[in-house]
């Protein structure tokens, strides 16, 4: 069977949309790679779905919008931004809400993402955690 490999990672990005976990593990490999913004890598789709929930629980209203998507064979490129609002010690308030220019990079193989790579300047969100984190 083949996989349009742009349909995969749109399918991959709903996912991440509407925090579905369990649509996430239905689109990863046994072996997927999720790489961060500052180079960490971590593998296997029972760790990286469980970074998702957390993530989802960090940032209840993240959402990527996809400007352009570019595909070469098996590697996919996206281009967008992200947003979501940090839920931390004050909750969700507008001054914790993060927003940025991403690019991602995946690769797909037999209708399912091995790897998401994020790039992204994660600068301002990490600001806003330690500040939230730091607030009585």
């Amino acid at each position: 069977m083949t996989h349009d490999n742009t349909d995969v990672v749109r399918a991959f990005v709903d996912a991440i949309n509407g925090h579905s976990s369990p649509a996430l593990s239905n689109l990863m490999t046994e072996d997927h790679t999720f790489v961060d913004s500052s180079g960490k890598a971590v593998a296997g789709r029972e760790k990286i779905v469980a970074g998702w929930s957390e993530y989802f629980r960090m940032f209840p209203d993240y959402t990527i919008q996809v400007g352009t998507i570019l595909r070469e064979g098996e590697v996919v490129a996206v281009f967008g931004s992200a947003a979501g609002t940090y839920n931390g010690r004050r909750g969700l308030l507008s001054e914790n809400k993060i927003e940025m220019p991403v690019a991602w990079r995946a690769i797909v193989q037999d209708g399912k993402v091995k790897l998401w790579q994020v790039y992204a300047d994660w600068t301002d969100g990490a600001r806003i955690i330690n500040e939230d984190e730091a607030a009585e």
